[in-house]
């Protein structure tokens, strides 16, 4: 591993160091990079690049993922910190979210953060 002031070498491919973090939830990567896992390591591509998800859907879908719930996790950290972020980058943030949130409907039937719309039926 290189590491670059914000990015971080692996595999001679670059990733951001921020969504490395982000993805881990672990604040100092640098200590932690050989433990990021395959599927980790293409999630901070795909949320660097939102525009890469649709040719890597299916890579996704058939990944064998190591640890279910360390990338479901991964994927709600990704959602939160861009519902947080929204006003810095509106669309930045939303295709962030928008990855985050198919990724996990794509492999886990659902959104754990999902609001539920309740119509009332009062006063009909």
């Amino acid at each position: 591993m290189k590491s670059i002031i914000g990015e971080i070498i692996i595999l001679d491919k670059k990733y951001s160091e921020k969504n490395l973090q982000l993805i881990t939830g672990k604040k100092d990567i640098s200590l932690h990079h050989q433990d990021v896992p395959e599927e980790m390591l293409l999630l901070s591509e795909v949320i660097e690049d939102p525009l890469k998800l649709p040719y890597l859907l299916e890579t996704f879908y058939t990944t064998q993922i190591k640890n279910e719930k360390a990338f479901h996790f991964a994927l709600l950290r990704v959602q939160v910190d861009s519902d947080l972020r929204m006003h810095e980058d509106i669309q930045k943030y939303q295709q962030r979210r928008y990855v985050a949130e198919t990724l996990e409907k794509l492999l886990y039937g659902e959104l754990m953060l999902a609001v539920e719309e309740t119509v009332s039926m009062e006063g009909d």
